[in-house]
């Protein structure tokens, strides 16, 4: 008999008991009292739980996956299709770096994310010099099941020094996706190009200035259909070098892949097509640029392109360009010493810059704060972001815009029609300037997507993802396990 009555019963066993409960015609059923007719089953029902935004479309995201998933259906919402990385600002506004995981089990190392280049290296302990930067995460081969040694030398030469190692080839977790990548393994650098606590960069430009011959990471992805929403990423820079009270590490703004963050930037993205016939960096024309209201002469053609590069800290022109705009300058003298190369002037010099790209016409101006580089002695003699470089004799553009630009805008890297893209920044973007703060650390999550590239020498296999700090796209919710079991109620049922 059943002591109980079936009200008293959790839903489960009474689901379980209806399930395995005799019929009334089995001669075998021991008697017992039929059921009054018409008994009721209290049903309570689950107080309505207050979500985010965030939480309440993640977890309907995976409410609609669980069900396909369970039933056997394809969905083309299954992956991640975009992500984020929080970004570290290192000795005011000097470098720009974020967090990679890579190998089985992942290991998180802090990089310099770079538009001007396209590989991605990190410091090893397979040589004797490898230690030559102290206090820096190293990759150790031998610490990660996934690794394969590819066996050919590699070597880079930025303008900042040079390094060079072997390639290999491991798991690379960044921004929420996992693929297989070949990347140099360093051990020797040329002694200024790290600084602790960076571990190596990732390059963000084009397979084709690729000294290894590897697809970027971002590249992979791109051409790997439904790997990412839109073919594109995006940065938001934030600015400390006028914050007198200012740590080594800051916060340094997002990382977007997959997808623009509309929280950042105001109105439409500006975007001007790469030129025809530009080698692999992102390049844009220089049209036009005023200094204190006055127009500067520049070239015109091939001769005004101009890389839009995260990596560099401040802006190269040619030398006859670099004197106009100092022309315009008042007190401004050309550097010495070790400032060579750039113009000193009086820091309590206001000097506003524009900057016009392509056929637009939109001019996006520098901040007075972001033209100065640096104060340089106790007289109030600052030395300016802007500096000489000569291309000659080689592919690089004639002009490098980085940082001291790119902190003025939000600024988008679509490689489909290949462009990029300038908006203004949000109310929110310029309110993260000069906030003091912890710096986002590296994390090791579990929200990652693992892509098979299509591209060659790249290939993916399921693991966790490096996510430093928020990201977009799909979080696992403990609703989704709530959503689970009362869905193998009404099976039951």
């Amino acid at each position: 008999m059943l002591a109980a009555s079936p009200t008293a019963l959790p839903l489960a066993l009474l689901c379980l008991v209806l399930t395995l409960a005799p019929s009334s015609t089995d001669a075998r059923a021991t008697p017992h009292p039929a059921a009054a007719p018409g008994v009721p089953i209290n049903i309570m029902r689950r107080a309505n739980v207050q979500r985010s935004l965030e939480d309440l479309g993640s977890w309907a995201q995976r409410n609609k996956q669980n069900t396909e998933a369970k039933y056997g259906m394809k969905s083309n919402k299954g992956k991640r299709a975009n992500g984020m990385n929080l970004l570290t600002n290192f000795e005011f506004d000097s470098t720009y770096f974020g967090s990679v995981a890579v190998g089985t089990p992942p290991t998180p190392f802090d990089v310099i994310l770079d538009t001007g280049s396209s590989d991605l290296w990190l410091a090893s302990g397979t040589g004797s010099d490898s230690r030559a930067t102290k206090d820096i995460t190293l990759f150790e081969p031998t610490s990660s099941s996934s690794f394969t040694d590819l066996g050919k030398e590699f070597q880079i030469q930025y303008g900042s020094g040079s390094a060079q190692g072997v390639l290999g080839s491991d798991q690379v977790q960044f921004a929420g996706f996992q693929i297989g990548q070949t990347f140099g393994l360093v051990n020797q650098t040329t002694q200024s190009l790290l600084t602790a606590p960076m571990s190596g960069l990732m390059g963000l430009a084009f397979q084709s200035i690729a000294a290894s011959g590897a697809t970027p990471f971002w590249q992979s992805l791109v051409e790997t259909s439904g790997a990412l929403d839109s073919p594109l990423f995006a940065f938001q820079l934030t600015r400390f070098t006028n914050d007198s009270s200012a740590q080594k590490t800051e916060p340094g703004g997002t990382f977007t892949l997959g997808a623009v963050n509309n929280s950042l930037f105001t109105g439409d993205i500006d975007y001007q097509d790469i030129p025809n016939g530009a080698p692999g960096y992102w390049i844009q024309e220089l049209s036009a640029m005023k200094v204190n209201g006055q127009s500067i002469s520049l070239p015109s053609g091939s001769a005004a392109w101009a890389a839009i590069d995260t990596g560099t800290t401040g802006v190269g022109c040619p030398s006859d360009v670099l004197a106009s705009i100092f022309a315009a300058v008042p007190n401004s003298a050309p550097g010495t010493g070790q400032f060579e190369g750039y113009y000193t002037f009086p820091c309590s010099t206001s000097v506003s810059l524009t900057v016009t790209w392509g056929s637009s016409s939109n001019a996006w101006t520098i901040s007075p704060d972001d033209f100065i580089l640096q104060e340089i002695d106790t007289q109030g003699t600052c030395v300016g972001a802007f500096f000489e470089v000569d291309s000659s004799g080689t592919t690089a553009p004639a002009f490098i815009f980085g940082d001291t630009f790119l902190k003025n805008v939000y600024s988008v890297y679509r490689a489909s029609p290949a462009s990029v893209g300038f908006a203004t920044l949000s109310s929110t973007a310029i309110n993260a300037n000069g906030v003091d703060a912890a710096a986002p650390s590296a994390t090791i999550g579990t929200g990652v997507t693992s892509v098979t590239p299509s591209t060659s020498g790249s290939s993916g296999t399921s693991g966790n993802s490096n996510t430093n700090g928020a990201q977009h796209g799909i979080q696992m919710s403990g609703a989704v396990l709530f959503s689970l079991l009362v869905g193998a109620a009404c099976v039951l049922l």
